[in-house]
């Protein structure tokens, strides 16, 4: 064996894009990987709930779609081009620097933009150089990458021009520097239907989104034990507020897996990269509701800024779901059902509108009830939609 070989073998050139996706396990370097985002997107949440007014909100929610952009885009990566090779996980180790240093300044300040920019326009640089350095070594893969690497290129730019400029014109640049980042998969579709190419969303980049979206949920609950520990002196109704409070938790992960977790994509890249970005506004949904328990339990009842607010977010979260659910592939039993369970999802997030419109002021614990309650009917009836379909077809539901 020459020592070219020998050196690539130890390095590990990149997977070649093309290579057929085999169905495999998640390592556990993504899920590390993963763990040092979800530090970062816990920081950024603790701030939006000591500042939950309007700048606060587009605070998080723009330093959130960077944040995941940069995951999907090295997650992305990883499951396209990762193998076991070193060059695989030094990948990996600077892109996890580079969240781990983000994660500090935003356990800071978020008044200093420049920090945050600067750090930020570092992941932008890597990510930009993974996607250009793989054509190193897989000259097919050049072309697809190319819009990549210009609009990564062009949005580095205009944040570094905001360094700049004053605070008016980031209304102008952060949506033209978002643009750039989430229309490559888009574009780099148009040249894959082309060359009779089709890149679907593999299992394991599925499952990653789920582990993610998993590991938000972990957030709730450590949103609802932050804000039960404000309370000084602990009495019986305060353990039934947090009970009820994990219990609505619960019940919004019970919903959201149940028609999400076990199914595939819709074939296509367009459709994996639509997916991809409806995850956002799920995700940003749910960390509000973290953000929202963390002073929930203490706040006035006379006050219903906060149970509005976790209404509309819960709402939201609702919804989302009901538009992911277009682009999944269900058994053929489902095509019965799946209207009429999508309808009742619609019209429970539309509740939920409702009563934050109506603004009643009601007690944490009332308040909690009315949630639940809501929940839990919606649950009862996707599950009675669900077994009387089986049961009409004459379906063992183990089978399903």
């Amino acid at each position: 064996m020459g020592l070219s070989k020998k050196v690539s073998i130890w390095w590990g050139p990149p997977k070649k894009f093309t290579t057929d996706q085999q169905e495999r396990r998640i390592s556990w370097l993504e899920l590390f990987y993963d763990l040092v985002y979800v530090i970062a997107i816990a920081r950024l949440a603790h701030h939006v709930s000591q500042h939950m007014n309007c700048e606060g909100f587009l605070e998080f929610i723009s330093i959130f779609t960077l944040i995941f952009w940069g995951w999907l885009n090295g997650s992305l990566h990883h499951d396209l081009h990762g193998n076991q090779g070193l060059r695989t996980r030094l990948m990996m180790l600077w892109q996890m620097l580079i969240i781990a240093a983000l994660a500090i300044t935003l356990g800071k300040t978020l008044k200093d933009y420049s920090q945050i920019t600067v750090i930020i326009m570092g992941m932008q640089f890597f990510i930009t150089y993974q996607w250009w350095s793989v054509g190193l070594y897989d000259k097919e893969h050049r072309k697809y990458s190319r819009p990549y690497i210009i609009l990564f290129l062009v949005s580095f730019c205009l944040m570094g021009l905001s360094l700049f400029l004053s605070d008016y014109w980031l209304q102008f640049l952060l949506p033209a520097i978002l643009l750039c980042n989430y229309m490559p998969p888009f574009i780099a579709n148009r040249f894959l239907l082309r060359s009779s190419k089709h890149l679907n969303l593999s299992s394991s980049m599925f499952e990653r989104l789920g582990l993610f979206t998993i590991i938000i949920f972990g957030e709730l609950v450590i949103g609802v034990i932050n804000g039960v520990s404000e309370i000084e002196f602990l009495n019986f109704i305060d353990w039934v507020n947090f009970s009820l409070a994990i219990i609505v938790v619960f019940s919004l992960w019970w919903i959201f897996f149940t028609f999400v977790s076990t199914r595939k994509v819709q074939k296509g890249f367009d459709k994996a990269s639509l997916l991809e970005l409806l995850y956002i506004p799920a995700l940003i949904s749910l960390c509000i509701t973290a953000a929202c328990f963390q002073s929930f339990f203490t706040v006035n009842d006379t006050d219903t800024s906060l149970q509005n607010l976790l209404g509309y977010s819960i709402g939201a979260f609702l919804f989302c779901i009901v538009l992911i659910m277009q682009l999944l592939v269900y058994p053929v039993v489902f095509d019965t059902m799946k209207r009429a369970m999508r309808l009742s999802l619609l019209l429970t997030a539309m509740a939920f509108l409702i009563l934050s419109l109506a603004n009643i002021p009601l007690s944490v614990t009332y308040y909690l009830l009315v949630v639940e309650f809501i929940l839990i009917t919606e649950i009862a009836y996707l599950n009675y939609v669900y077994y009387s379909g089986l049961l009409k077809e004459g379906i063992d539901p183990s089978e399903v």
